[in-house]
């Protein structure tokens, strides 16, 4: 089931959950114009059909010193499926690494890399990116400003 096959209550709970995840039942009920009672179990079925994958704080990185970005574009030397999966493995285990993409194009993946500074960006790249699996090349992109980063999908 897809997106545009839920009715307009479960794409109006999506939506509100997922800029406000901590909203409650009852408010959740207010906004979409149904009663709790029905509510709560829609919200109850998106959750067990893998709609809503969990909720979590989305926390200030700013405010915790992480305020680096640097977007890197890495190269394997080897692209066959298991390469590909080795350094997908080894990747979830680098906790500055914020997002990973595997890309169709000149290089095979852009990650989002998340550090304090640029000396502990160097450390990161030279020590965990740069010895990953199958790892041929990286290129570095720092980002200097970030204009939007909300985190919410507001397709919906």
């Amino acid at each position: 089931m897809r997106y545009d096959d839920l009715d307009g209550f479960d794409q109006k709970i999506l939506k509100t959950v997922s800029m406000m995840g901590r909203i409650s039942v009852t408010d959740l009920a207010d906004r979409i114009g149904l009663s709790k009672s029905p509510t709560q179990t829609r919200l109850k079925r998106l959750e067990e059909q893998g709609y809503i994958t969990g909720y979590r704080a989305l926390i200030d990185p700013i405010r915790l010193g992480l305020d680096h970005v640097a977007f890197v574009e890495v190269k394997l030397s080897d692209t066959r499926e298991g390469a590909l999966e080795a350094f997908n493995a080894a990747v979830r285990d680098v906790p500055e690494i914020e997002e990973c993409h595997l890309i169709a194009g000149s290089f095979d993946y852009l990650l989002k890399v998340r550090t304090g500074d640029m000396n502990a960006y160097r450390r990161v790249l030279a020590e965990q990116i740069s010895p990953l699996p199958n790892v041929a090349h990286t290129s570095t992109y720092v980002a200097m400003q970030s204009i939007k980063d909300d985190g919410v999908n507001t397709v919906l």
